[in-house]
């Protein structure tokens, strides 16, 4: 994994880690939502509501344009499907190891002497 990517996936992983950012991700990856309609469901400012949102602009999870006053943001899916994969691909590793202590738990112990 390149120095850029591993930067991304920290950026990714640091913006999933809160629930609110996430349920923000989970709004938005069902369509567009300004931000102050995020902000709304929310139990905290504004200014913190778009905090959240900029975390999660700043890891490409979302994007935002500008429509008159308001900021819409809106899902980005295959920065989503790059997380699942990254997890794919770590998961890969461990059913890996996983296999081969299987592997040598199965194998008969007098063969090994």
């Amino acid at each position: 994994m390149t120095e850029e990517r591993e930067d991304r996936a920290d950026a990714m992983f640091h913006a999933l880690a809160d629930r609110t950012r996430r349920d923000i991700l989970r709004r938005v990856l069902a369509g567009e939502h300004s931000v102050s309609t995020l902000a709304a469901k929310y139990d905290m400012s504004f200014a913190a509501v778009q905090k959240h949102v900029a975390v999660l602009e700043r890891a490409g999870l979302l994007t935002k344009r500008r429509n008159g006053r308001e900021q819409l943001a809106t899902g980005d899916v295959e920065a989503v499907r790059s997380v699942a994969s990254m997890l794919t691909e770590l998961e890969q590793v461990w059913r890996g190891r996983i296999a081969r202590i299987d592997a040598l738990l199965a194998s008969d112990p007098d063969q090994e002497d």
